[in-house]
């Protein structure tokens, strides 16, 4: 086994269906299958506790275990430089041409993406052209040192690491591979998405609904599937009910959220009780039932973890009762 690296999107994996939070797990099933992955990954990517892959990796009975990064705070840095380019007309060239930098590498990040695709030279040359326009725009200083300094302080806390699986932004992985001689990027001979994908997929898909979904045709895919470890039947009802909550049907949705809510373990993804237990409340609101909303929403406030969205849901709603607005 040797040292290697997979790319993370951040919450762009909720986004493609061929590579998202439930790919991740399959090919580091696949990877584990053949000797190439322990029970846990290296955590080098950001500290999001929203991540998808902070549910995902866990409920696959993956560790995570966070590398200890000493990175100084250099958003103060940052902010001072872009305040003193916008004082002078070249300054305000420097920051559009960073911006069209950023741009381009988005748009490369947001087109449907596959793993051989994110691994592959184009987009790996990408992050590199990426970097290196960012670096001719701002030139060497705050505007470019935090990325150095980032890639700087995996690599020593690397540095003795003989193997295992490294999780870092897909932009980071040039510059690691430049700085770490010994890893490399998983092998994917053999690997294809199978079900954790496609069911994480679907979820995804129902989570970002569109005006000209055909949502009949939605629901009924929610329904045929019974769920798994990743994607379990409980957060299939909740979005499930997100569509009926959509079209105005709260006896519909509050039946789906009920039995998912019913359905919660301490198995299921962490971010789950807290979407669940948030929209739940907001129906009950909604029909009238303020006082089993308010407790609905304390349950939630009262939870290990809960993603920071739904807390602002709960706080909300006991602020004020959830109406909902067609």
């Amino acid at each position: 086994m040797s040292l290697t690296l997979l790319p993370d999107l951040g919450d762009l994996l909720r986004l493609h269906p061929q590579l998202n939070a439930g790919t991740v797990v399959e090919l580091l099933r696949h990877l584990q299958k053949n000797g190439g992955a322990g029970p846990e990954v290296l955590w080098a990517s950001g500290p999001d506790p929203d991540h998808p892959l902070r549910d995902a990796l866990p409920a696959a009975g993956f560790g995570i275990r966070e590398l200890p990064l000493a990175l100084p705070d250099v958003e103060a840095e940052y902010a001072q430089l872009v305040s003193f380019l916008n004082q002078y007309p070249q300054g305000r060239e420097r920051l559009r041409a960073a911006a069209q930098a950023e741009q381009a590498f988005a748009a490369v990040l947001t087109a449907p993406l596959t793993l051989p695709l994110a691994l592959g030279p184009e987009v790996q040359e990408a992050a590199r052209a990426y970097h290196s326009a960012i670096r001719e725009a701002l030139g060497e200083g705050p505007g470019t040192r935090w990325h150095e300094r980032r890639l700087d302080a995996v690599a020593a806390a690397l540095a003795d690491v003989a193997d295992g699986v490294v999780l870092a932004p897909l932009d980071d992985l040039p510059g690691l591979l430049d700085r770490l001689p010994a890893a490399r990027l998983p092998d994917l001979t053999g690997f294809t998405p199978g079900e954790t994908s496609r069911l994480r997929a679907l979820a995804d898909r129902a989570w970002q609904l569109r005006e000209d979904d055909d949502l009949g045709a939605l629901l009924d895919a929610l329904d045929r599937e019974s769920g798994d470890a990743v994607t379990p039947r409980a957060e299939l009802d909740a979005a499930a009910a997100g569509i009926y909550l959509a079209v105005g049907d709260l006896a519909g949705a509050r039946a789906l959220l009920e039995r998912a809510a019913h359905a919660l373990t301490d198995d299921v993804p962490r971010s789950l009780p807290g979407v669940v237990l948030a929209r739940l409340g907001q129906v009950r609101d909604a029909q009238g039932e303020r006082e089993l909303a308010v407790r609905t929403y304390r349950v939630l406030l009262a939870l290990n973890h809960a993603p920071a969205f739904t807390r602002e849901v709960a706080e909300a709603g006991l602020r004020e009762a959830f109406r909902l607005e067609m």
